[in-house]
């Protein structure tokens, strides 16, 4: 390799670094998971739009007539959710052979572009029918979009929005449970960020409606994208 070579690339891997790793920004953004199906959960008639598990559940309560939920709410939310993760599959192969910080950065700022118009939208309308069904299908696809990217990048046990293998690991790996426990932080870091989004998402839907939680989702997601370098 001739040193002009090993000078781009050395250049390349330092741009690459730069910024704040995505272990932190994917825990960051499980946060945002919890203020999303906290707004969607208590605000749009109980449907998740982050957590697809809880909705296959939610949409079996629905159909055997369960009061409280619905079942146009919920296919509306696992549909967009798909479609969303089929976008973000299809960016993941455009962008996905080439630079990781590049391809978060857009992903997120993508995301918070969808949460920003659905904060917009709970300002303008509340209470409407259409917006319901908005903020239902805007903020399902943003998250189908962030799992498939989450998905290919393929940080170890940081879904961002599923936690059943998360505890599971953490249990079944831990030293009472006979493994090394190597990873414990990393997996308690993410349990606690999401119940974290929870309750803020929750305290603000509760006292300030659905718009101020879907902003401050928003605005942090858009941080997190500038910030963003494409080392774990």
């Amino acid at each position: 390799m001739s040193e002009q070579s090993s000078a781009d690339t050395k250049a390349a891997d330092d741009r690459e670094g730069r910024g704040l790793r995505l272990v932190a920004v994917l825990l960051g953004l499980t946060v945002v998971s919890g203020l999303i199906d906290a707004v969607s959960y208590l605000g749009l008639e109980h449907v998740f739009t982050a957590n697809m598990t809880g909705n296959v559940v939610v949409l079996g309560f629905a159909a055997a007539g369960a009061p409280g939920f619905s079942v146009a709410h919920t296919l509306t939310s696992l549909a967009s959710f798909v479609v969303g993760a089929v976008a973000g599959g299809r960016v993941a192969v455009r962008l996905g052979g080439g630079s990781r910080r590049t391809w978060a950065r857009l992903t997120l700022a993508a995301e918070a572009l969808l949460l920003g118009a659905s904060a917009v939208v709970a300002f303008a309308a509340p209470g409407a029918t259409v917006t319901v069904y908005t903020l239902i299908a805007v903020t399902a696809f943003a998250m189908g979009l962030r799992n498939a990217t989450v998905r290919r990048l393929g940080v170890p046990d940081l879904t961002t929005t599923v936690l059943t293998m998360t505890l599971t690991g953490l249990a079944a790996d831990s030293r009472a449970g006979g493994g090394p426990g190597t990873r414990s932080p990393r997996r308690t870091a993410s349990v606690i960020a999401m119940v974290a989004g929870a309750a803020l998402g929750a305290w603000l839907v509760l006292h300030h409606g659905l718009g101020i939680p879907l902003a401050v989702a928003a605005g942090l997601v858009a941080v997190l994208a500038v910030v963003a370098s494409g080392r774990e």
